[in-house]
């Protein structure tokens, strides 16, 4: 998966990208999967989470054998932490539709959209941020106006659940669905916080 690296900044940065590209490419799946609820998306939505994760485990073992690193050492982790959330939640929502028998609605696929497009935004801005940070804030704020709509569709998702329940199979479909919900609100939140952390590396190092 990876080549040889000529310094530790290439490291880090390079491991930074790789989770970036593959959440990203992860919440393209969840879009996929709420338009069709496909199983086989489903998988290969677990395959890239597990490909994170192993980044991830990487990243955190060069952090712990190295001594000078490119940015805050701080920074670094938390960025990959709140990028790994985010296809964690991504994988979770998935998990638990399978599990519950969630049939996708329009709110689910709306909301995964922008979560894509919030997630492309944080991969170009970790591209970004080695020699062009101010571009890297460029992208993060559209990924925060892109997480300020998720919680626009999130609320009126929540709203229109609660609107009236008819009976008790009504209201567990509901508790069901709320939980979904719930799921991909988390990760928006992850999107933003990991835009938040791109801000302040730009502005310690800048």
């Amino acid at each position: 998966m990876f080549r040889i690296f000529k310094s530790k900044d290439d490291v880090f940065h390079q491991l930074i990208e790789e989770q970036a590209n593959l959440t990203y490419k992860g919440i393209k799946l969840l879009v996929k999967y709420m338009e069709s609820q496909d199983h086989a998306i489903a998988e290969k939505l677990t395959l890239r989470e597990k490909e994170a994760d192993e980044v991830r485990r990487i990243l955190i073992a060069e952090l712990n054998r190295t001594f000078v690193t490119p940015f805050d050492r701080e920074d670094i982790f938390s960025l990959s932490r709140t990028i790994d959330d985010v296809l964690d939640y991504a994988y979770s929502t998935v998990d638990e539709m399978e599990i519950l028998q969630v049939t996708p609605t329009s709110y689910m696929v709306r909301i995964a959209s922008l979560l894509r497009d919030a997630a492309y935004e944080i991969w170009l801005a970790v591209q970004r941020l080695k020699k062009h940070p101010t571009v890297a804030i460029d992208h993060a704020q559209r990924a925060k106006a892109l997480e300020n709509r998720v919680e626009s569709v999130y609320r009126e998702a929540v709203a229109d659940l609660f609107s009236g329940p008819e009976d008790v199979h009504h209201v567990v479909e509901m508790l069901k669905m709320r939980e979904v919900y719930r799921h991909l609100s988390n990760a928006a939140d992850r999107g933003d916080e990991a835009a938040n952390v791109i801000s302040d590396i730009v502005v310690k190092i800048t």
